[in-house]
């Protein structure tokens, strides 16, 4: 894989009062989601720390390591993340299988005034395939991605959004540990150079990867 780690700074400094009120809001929302039971319906759901994936981005916005300002959240459960990419300035998308929980996004997001797309799809294009194997998640290609690569990668898209996959500066994931290289491949294979990967692996573990060119 062409990717280069970014070393961030996660300062210790407080956040913003109004992303502080953002977060508590959610949290509440999460902790009733749970207390009734209706994470039995989204097994696989469990939240990041937005306190850090919000210094995280922070830091790579302010330093002006992106190309642009559009973000992606890959598996995005309540919206947080992508609430709080719109809240530093980025056109935030959130992708969400899940039919409840792009449903409880939404509504957050309206609630509170912010300007999210939630798409309920896959973070894997149409063009690939995911399976599960022994040792962890698998990447596929099918034929006309395998035939490769600069133009298949400029006409990815994802259904419902209105830009290419090519158009996203950050993406995020929080990936279960058997799911973190595979994350990395599927970044490394549809990202355009130059783009960055934010990951949260566990407790206290924020990453960031930029997507180099070939040879570099």
């Amino acid at each position: 894989m062409a990717l280069e780690e970014i070393e961030l700074d996660l300062s210790e400094e407080d956040v913003p009062a109004d992303i502080e009120s953002l977060i508590d809001e959610s949290d509440k929302r999460i902790d009733a989601f749970y207390a009734a039971g209706e994470n039995k319906r989204a097994p696989k759901y469990v939240p990041s720390d937005p306190v850090l994936f919000y210094k995280g981005l922070e830091y790579v916005t302010k330093n002006d390591l992106p190309h642009g300002r559009v973000f992606c959240e890959w598996g995005s459960g309540f919206g947080v993340c992508a609430c709080l990419a719109a809240k530093l300035g980025y056109e935030s998308y959130g992708l969400e299988i899940n039919p409840n929980l792009a449903a409880y996004s939404r509504e957050m997001a309206d609630d509170l005034g912010i300007k999210v797309q939630v798409l309920e799809t896959s973070y894997v294009p149409e063009e690939y395939e995911s399976y599960e194997g022994i040792g962890g998640e698998y990447l596929i290609k099918n034929e006309r991605v395998d035939s490769r690569y600069a133009q298949v990668v400029s006409e990815l898209t994802y259904e419902g959004m209105d830009l290419e996959i090519a158009d996203i500066d950050v993406f995020f994931a929080y990936p279960w540990p058997m799911e973190q290289e595979f994350m990395q491949e599927l970044f490394d294979e549809i990202a355009v150079e130059g783009a960055i990967l934010i990951c949260y692996h566990k407790a206290g573990e924020m990453y960031a990867y930029r997507k180099r060119g070939e040879g570099l």
